[in-house]
């Protein structure tokens, strides 16, 4: 009997993440509505609630997969070993990060920045990302004064620093990778 719930309840969420989905490929991540959601999945607004506190619990989720999937593919490829390899390889994980004003917002707050009690999924893609660009550097083309760890904490800092620019009617004319290159050269390239 339990397992015939749980498998249940299994497919409910499998159907909630489905039909989540296809809401947002029509309309966007903002866009996307606990009603839409729970129509197209065929189950009461309950049955949401039952599985996600709200729409942002949802989109955590579904953030994070997305984000850990680039993430995959960055570290499956050849480690960058140069600024713009670096930029290159980050490309998709930033362009994801910055697809809608409501994903950065989202991602901004449950990074584990803002000090949510419960570290969740988006909380650990920023440690992964962290890690992975610290391995990356390790061997990188870089400067070697400093830390890997800390030239790690610098380029995802920078990264945040430049996506947010990059929402800001002030700084709007500078490309996000434009930004980012300048910051990292700075940051990374060795003194000579």
């Amino acid at each position: 009997m339990q397992r015939s719930i749980q498998k249940r309840t299994l497919e409910t969420r499998a159907r909630l993440f489905s039909a989540a989905e296809d809401v947002i490929q029509k309309g966007g991540y903002e866009a996307l509505r606990v009603e839409e959601v729970v129509q197209a999945a065929g189950v009461a607004k309950g049955t949401f609630f039952a599985h996600f506190r709200d729409k942002d619990a949802l989109m955590e989720i579904l953030l994070a997969e997305k984000l850990n999937a680039y993430l995959d593919e960055a570290e499956a490829g050849k480690p960058p070993n140069s600024v713009p390899d670096i930029i290159a390889a980050l490309e998709p994980v930033h362009s994801f990060m910055t697809v809608e004003r409501y994903v950065f917002d989202l991602l901004i707050r449950y990074s584990g920045a803002t000090a949510i009690a419960e570290i969740g999924p988006i909380a650990y893609f920023f440690e992964r990302y962290f890690r992975v660009v610290m391995m990356w550097l390790e061997d990188a083309d870089v400067r070697k004064d400093v830390p890997s760890e800390l030239l790690a904490e610098g380029v995802q800092a920078f990264a945040i620093q430049a996506m947010s620019l990059r929402f800001c009617a002030l700084h709007a004319s500078t490309s996000f990778s434009d930004r980012l290159k300048v910051y990292l050269e700075a940051w990374l390239t060795p003194a000579r």
